[in-house]
């Protein structure tokens, strides 16, 4: 095992500090070497003993050969100190909070919170040798070390791992917590990155441990967002009572979250049984009384009637992308790189109870290898009769989504198309890829743009199948001025 507490061994060869500068200068400058120019000499090899000098480096740390600096870490929990012997040198050259504090004292006494302190060890190897694994639960502490001693180059990476591994499983959840450390921390593209994969993958969430540590502002950022996937608004009603069933805010919070829930969205059937057996709904009645009322007077009007008295176009009365049957359907398509195929569904109208009954046929045509017009065959002049050839890999998927039909119903109501992408991570099958466009087009411009679907091992399939899930979101339109 390592030696990297404890005295130094008294055998140990005096190799100095710049021998440890040039061990560390030479692996810093073997790349630079490997790619000079050689002068077009057939016989020329790269000999590469770059792992040699990384084994001798390792070696510095875990022998404390010609240490000269040691660092003591102590926690508030312990009174013991773990001690390493280290290499001033090495440890000013990643990190500039060690250069001040080894400029002129070779014995330092850091302290560190117990879930820092325990992956010291890991921090100081990566000093040494510019590689570290770390689990899950391990990338928080790691990046408040890299920050707390401005190792640039580590914080990067775990930050690049935490928004690469939003989708492993763990039995806590992390997701959330890595969150909550983004805001404290000012990491704007990680709180994105977790926000997203949180609206995207709700429903996951709803039934997680993590659930339960969702804080006050991150709850009302999801519930303000349209793009949230999940089976339908009153599962999310469910989890958000049993999130205020168990944290027990403030009642102006808890209205503020109450008031947040899409109501219009539920049938009024689940209404009343809301208004008759949630003990939440009861205790919190009065924030949105109005909310119920407005909700059950747009489900007992006709939509055209309702918009004249009442503004449908807010978020109220817009739904989010619903997994249930009613407003979309799954296609999984097996190879889909060999040729086009097309399918059909059906979806409820709206979302009032007037259109409950009402339905709407739309047809779907996928095409893996759709060529836009610049890339099209066209005759050339210079060979009478020739055609331009064209690479399959020039074209690029194509979804359309188009109404098989036409009525008048459809008076007042566009409708916004969402395709979410299913894949496979970390043995989980996640939604990584949303793709929306309006009435006004039939399909999205940039669908799958990225997408290789030529290759078996591409991310965006499971098990070269290309799953997919359409979901149609009606929208209501003001036809008349809203009256005051």
């Amino acid at each position: 095992m390592a030696r990297l507490t404890g005295a130094r061994p008294a055998a140990a060869p005096r190799w100095g500090c710049a021998t440890a500068a040039f061990l560390l200068l030479l692996l810093l400058t073997v790349q630079a070497a490997q790619k000079a120019d050689l002068s077009g000499d057939g016989t020329a090899a790269t000999i590469n003993h770059s792992l040699t000098l990384l084994q001798r480096l390792q070696e510095l740390l875990q022998n404390g050969n010609s240490s000269d600096t040691v660092l003591r870490v102590r926690t508030a929990a312990s009174d013991e100190a773990k001690v390493f012997h280290t290499h001033q040198l090495l440890l000013s050259l990643q990190s500039e909070v060690f250069e001040t504090l080894l400029r002129n004292q070779s014995v330092v006494t850091l302290y560190e919170p117990p879930e820092t302190a325990a992956l010291f060890e890991k921090f100081i190897r990566y000093l040494y040798c510019g590689g570290v694994s770390i689990l899950l639960h391990q990338a928080i502490p790691m990046h408040q070390l890299a920050s707390k001693y401005r190792v640039w180059g580590l914080q990067r990476g775990v930050a690049d791992y935490m928004k690469t591994h939003l989708a492993s499983e763990s039995s806590q959840g992390h997701v959330v917590g890595w969150y909550h450390y983004a805001v404290r921390i000012g990491d704007t593209a990680l709180q994105e990155s977790c926000l997203q994969f949180l609206a995207w993958n709700l429903s996951a969430v709803l039934g997680s441990a993590e659930w339960g540590s969702v804080s006050v502002e991150l709850l009302l950022l999801l519930l303000e967002r349209s793009d949230l996937v999940l089976h339908s608004e009153l599962e999310l009603y469910t989890a958000v009572e049993g999130w205020l069933s168990r944290r027990q805010p403030e009642g102006p919070v808890a209205a503020r979250v109450l008031r947040a829930i899409r109501y219009p969205m539920i049938a009024p059937s689940q209404l009343f049984r809301l208004q008759a057996q949630s003990a939440v709904l009861a205790r919190h009645y009065g924030a949105v009384q109005d909310l119920l009322f407005q909700a059950f007077q747009f489900h007992a009007a006709s939509p055209l009637h309702f918009a004249k008295y009442f503004d449908v176009n807010c978020s109220m009365f817009l739904p989010r992308n619903y997994l249930a049957p009613s407003w979309g359907s799954q296609w999984v398509i097996n190879n889909p790189a060999r040729d086009d195929r097309s399918t059909s569904f059906q979806t409820q109208l709206g979302p009032s109870s007037h259109d409950a009954g009402k339905r709407v046929t739309w047809n779907v045509l996928f095409s893996p290898r759709w060529l836009p017009v610049s890339l099209r065959p066209v005759y050339s002049d210079s060979v009478s009769g020739a055609v331009q050839p064209v690479r399959i890999e020039d074209g690029r998927p194509r979804l359309v989504i188009t109404p098989a039909m036409s009525s008048p119903d459809f008076a007042g109501v566009s409708f916004q198309k969402t395709v979410l992408v299913g894949v496979r991570q970390q043995g989980r099958v996640l939604v990584k890829h949303a793709y929306s466009f309006h009435q006004s087009s039939d399909e999205a411009a940039d669908f799958l743009a990225h997408a290789d679907l030529q290759r078996r091992t591409s991310e965006y399939l499971i098990d070269n199948s290309l799953h997919l899930h359409i979901i149609i979101k009606p929208v209501y339109h003001s036809l008349i001025k809203v009256k005051k």
